[in-house]
């Protein structure tokens, strides 16, 4: 008689039981592993798309400019798979920088004159469309003077109110000086000393804004490829951002 070891293949563990069969006849195997994030799984796919070496790959491709049918004839899968997978890290995605929220002291959220400097921030939005020219989609977002590390960001159309949101999930960093170009938005709801227009201090999230167009062909001005629902639009550039900017693994 010959055992086979049967692993997770998301987290490796040996902690598995049998768990009933598919329609097909196929062997259904339970990962008894509480930190596991998927518990159910097969040994054998009747398609690769259910493949956890297939799925895995979708998200850099398309972090690394391949489109939804790119990535579904490059992994020889359906491109119903790629959109059900990108879909699946909605709920995944944050707007605020986390990481640097936690290296901040709540105690000394009242910022001294020795780290005014380490509360400048950088605003900008950069526009982009949805399905044509005439729904355009702007992304906003703020990043850290000094260090060009991406603080947070919102999608929207140029509006105040959009403004409005991005200003909010600021407030936990207390952002003493704000650098920003002329548009109307910034000068009606910051305060005017605490307010710096001009390109002169923007030069950092300025070359945000051409890593983005050099990374994402949806956000290069003069191209074919661009996004035909929001939702989408939405979840490729938050994952850009919450990978390359914030340092999360989604």
């Amino acid at each position: 008689m010959t055992f086979i070891a049967v692993r997770c293949p998301h987290c490796q563990s040996d902690q598995i039981v049998k768990r009933g069969k598919t329609a097909r006849g196929t062997q259904r195997y339970l990962c008894q592993n509480t930190l596991c994030a998927k518990a159910s799984f097969l040994l054998d796919y009747c398609h690769r798309g259910c493949l956890p070496e297939v799925k895995h790959p979708i998200i850099d491709m398309r972090l690394n400019a391949s489109g939804v049918r790119d990535t579904a004839r490059s992994l020889h899968i359906c491109p119903n798979t790629v959109l059900r997978e990108l879909k699946k890290k909605e709920v995944a995605l944050e707007s605020v920088n986390t990481s640097v929220l936690r290296t901040l002291n709540p105690d000394e959220v009242a910022w001294d004159i020795e780290r005014a400097g380490e509360a400048e921030a950088e605003m900008d939005e950069m526009w982009s469309c949805v399905g044509n020219k005439g729904n355009p989609r702007w992304l906003w977002h703020a990043i850290e003077h000094c260090t060009g590390k991406v603080l947070a960001s919102v999608f929207g159309r140029r509006q105040d109110t959009v403004f409005l949101k991005l200003k909010a999930l600021l407030e936990p960093f207390g952002i003493t000086r704000y650098y920003t170009d002329y548009w109307g938005a910034y000068t009606r709801h910051l305060d005017a000393a605490d307010h710096s227009p001009g390109k002169r201090n923007t030069q950092k999230i300025e070359r945000k804004h051409l890593t983005l167009r050099t990374r994402m062909k949806r956000l290069v001005r003069k191209t074919i490829c661009f996004s035909k629902t929001t939702q989408m639009h939405d979840i490729v550039i938050g994952l850009f951002v919450n990978r390359y900017a914030f340092g999360r693994a989604v």
